[in-house]
């Protein structure tokens, strides 16, 4: 297009640079069409995020790793966890049969599934919220 041409609604501007068709909810995101009061003629496009999805991931309890393997692994590999929480953690998933040992965004929790299933212990799916 020209300098100085008038160009149409939805055209890419940097205002509003258009998405590809289908591009918007595959990123999560909605469409909503606002316009300015008085101003029929002239809309804008928002784009609002969707939440992103969360996953739990839980140990469960088996006749095969030892509360010290169980402590090492959380500790290894989940951010921020403290040895006195995985003992605690190691003990409930032997009193209960599993715990949820970290929650958060689902694509952290596939990795930290992956880590902990790679050391050998036994995962229930991750469980989105």
């Amino acid at each position: 297009m020209a300098l100085g041409s008038s160009s149409p609604v939805g055209s890419s501007s940097p205002v509003g640079c258009p998405l590809p068709v289908g591009s918007a909810s595959s990123l999560g995101l909605t469409r909503a069409t606002a316009a300015t009061p008085g101003t029929a003629t002239r809309s804008a496009t928002l784009l609002e995020r969707a939440p992103y999805p969360e996953a739990r991931v839980v140990v469960l309890d088996d006749d095969i790793n030892t509360f010290q393997h169980v402590v090492e692994c959380l500790v290894r590999h989940i951010p921020g966890m403290l040895t006195d929480r995985a003992w605690d953690l190691a003990h409930r998933i032997d009193a209960e049969g599993s715990a949820v040992v970290w929650t958060g965004p689902l694509e952290q929790a596939e990795l930290y599934h992956q880590l902990l299933a790679a050391e050998g212990l036994t995962m229930a799916p991750l469980q989105r919220d």
